[in-house]
């Protein structure tokens, strides 16, 4: 039993607040059962059973809760109360809970796990002219067991700590943070006159999967409701604590052991936590409802019009080079333009449009026609091709083919050998023809009586071809050199010049004497 570990460590020498650290227990809960004796803490515990309590009827509940999840804070099994019970804040306060909480942790020794928090001791700022953005992102259960990892995006009010929280389930895009601001300052019923970020978060954030959000889009986007940006200095966890307290607000009180069904209703579930504990529980440094100071700052913030269009920021694409397979990179990953786009000489640049129904647009001008359109993917090295844009035309075989069927006239027997060469050399068919072409330069003259006799002699090889017309080249250098070797025997010997009278003479059978 507790009791008796307690006076073991007591008699070890362990004091009162080592023994409580090592327990789990406060130190008030050491001293009281250090002064009762065995059967007096017996006692206590039947009168724990017996006496009646206000959370009673729920015992049940929050001990398989804190079985299931031991480390449950009884400030998030307050709230859960209120979600899943419907209690009142009027009915059950929340130190009545903790103190339940902690009861039932140690007659059922279930050690709770601290989460220290960080305080900052940064002044207020005037009412309506901060704000602080930041994103988190962790790991839930999914309802059929699975894990899932959502991302969000945190806006918070620097003088009345009043909330706003929106999850994706895949990481942020300028698109998305554009329409999450808008979408804030609805919530909170205008916009301050400054947001704080984290510059690391928009340069090279784990926390977003590395994206790189400060882009011209969102750069554009901030001009057209013209609120000023001040980025924080890396390890300055003062200028930007508050927000920081917001994201492990969400993941330790919302997040923590709430099971995912799918991401609208999540983000229904967080909103209804905002009205019900994130933006209505008191703030432990303020000692104020972040909701009840929210009614008097809205007063101080800008008024934002909700008819605004905030696609109209996005007028400059995100810009990205062809390369030279007609490909674009866009967040690790490749995807396809059609065929013959990549200019060697330009290396044109290609203009992208990110849609509302994660479509990827790709122009060649800002305002240009759509070069091609694909469904943004979520993974990471893929290639998203569209089998229109790698279309074919002739290959080097056929462009080959078709160069060496021009230079025979006998079509049907070149056609022949050429298919002949296809079957019998099918991956050397582009040397074969590069042997063909080689022939028909050198030997014009013979190529059509060496397809005849490669025919006669079925002898289906561009090597056999070429030497067959070489023979016939020579031969026929051969035989005309002996013509001419003949000839010149006679060419001492003058033909004798005869006057024209000669020959008509001859011609009508009268003496050539």
């Amino acid at each position: 039993m507790i009791h008796m570990k307690i006076y073991e460590l007591y008699e070890m020498g362990f004091s009162k607040s080592a023994i409580a650290r090592m327990l789990t227990i406060s130190r008030n809960t050491v001293a009281k059962y250090l002064k009762s004796t065995s059967e007096e803490f017996e006692e206590y515990l039947i009168t724990l059973q017996t006496r009646k309590k206000k959370l009673d009827p729920y015992r049940d509940i929050i001990l398989g809760w804190l079985k299931r999840y031991p480390d449950l804070s009884s400030a998030q099994i307050y709230d859960w109360l209120k979600e899943k019970q419907g209690i009142q804040e009027d009915d059950i306060a929340e130190n009545t809970t903790r103190n339940y909480v902690n009861d039932l942790r140690a007659a059922y020794h279930i050690p709770k796990v601290s989460v220290q928090r960080v305080y900052e001791a940064v002044p207020d700022s005037p009412m309506g002219f901060q704000g602080q953005v930041d994103f988190g992102q962790d790991l839930v259960t999914a309802y059929d067991g699975s894990r899932k990892r959502l991302y969000f995006i945190g806006f918070v009010l620097s003088h009345s700590r009043f909330k706003y929280i929106e999850f994706l389930d895949r990481p942020f895009r300028t698109i998305d943070l554009v329409r999450c601001h808008e979408n804030a300052f609805e919530f909170l019923g205008g916009m301050p006159e400054e947001l704080v970020y984290d510059q690391d978060a928009l340069l090279s954030i784990s926390e977003n999967a590395g994206d790189l959000l400060f882009t011209k889009e969102f750069d554009n986007y901030r001009k057209l409701r013209k609120f000023n940006i001040y980025l924080c200095r890396k390890s300055d966890p003062e200028s930007k604590g508050k927000i920081e307290q917001v994201v492990k607000f969400v993941k330790h009180n919302f997040m923590k052991n709430r099971e995912f069904h799918d991401i609208h209703l999540w983000n229904q579930q967080v909103i209804q936590w905002l009205e019900r504990t994130g933006n209505y529980k008191v703030h432990h440094n303020t000692k104020k409802r972040p909701s009840e100071v929210h009614t008097v700052e809205k007063l101080h913030l800008r008024k934002v019009s909700s008819k605004f269009s905030f696609e109209n920021s996005l007028t400059e694409s995100i810009t990205r080079t062809i390369q030279k397979d007609n490909v674009i990179r866009f967040e690790s990953n490749r995807y396809s333009v059609p065929a013959g786009t990549y200019d060697m000489k330009t290396k044109n640049i290609a203009y992208l449009e990110l849609t509302t129904d994660s479509y990827l647009n790709i122009r060649l001008q800002v305002s240009g026609p759509v070069i091609a359109r694909h469904l943004i993917s979520n993974s990471k090295g893929q290639l998203i091709y569209d089998p229109l844009h790698h279309k074919k035309t002739n290959s080097k075989k056929m462009l080959l083919r078709e160069e060496i069927e021009l230079a025979f006239s006998n079509n049907e027997l070149i056609s022949w050998f050429l298919d002949e060469l296809n079957k019998k050399y099918p991956r050397h068919l582009v040397d074969q023809f590069k042997v063909l072409q080689m022939v028909i330069r050198n030997h014009p003259d013979y190529i059509e009586e060496a397809l005849e006799t490669v025919k006669a002699l079925n002898m289906i090889s561009a090597n056999d071809f070429r030497d067959i017309a070489f023979t016939l080249h020579k031969e026929s250098q051969t035989q005309t050199k002996q013509v001419s070797v003949e000839s010149s025997k006679y060419q001492q010997y003058k033909a004798s010049e005869r006057s024209e009278d000669y020959y008509i003479r001859l011609l009508s059978g009268g003496k050539t004497s």
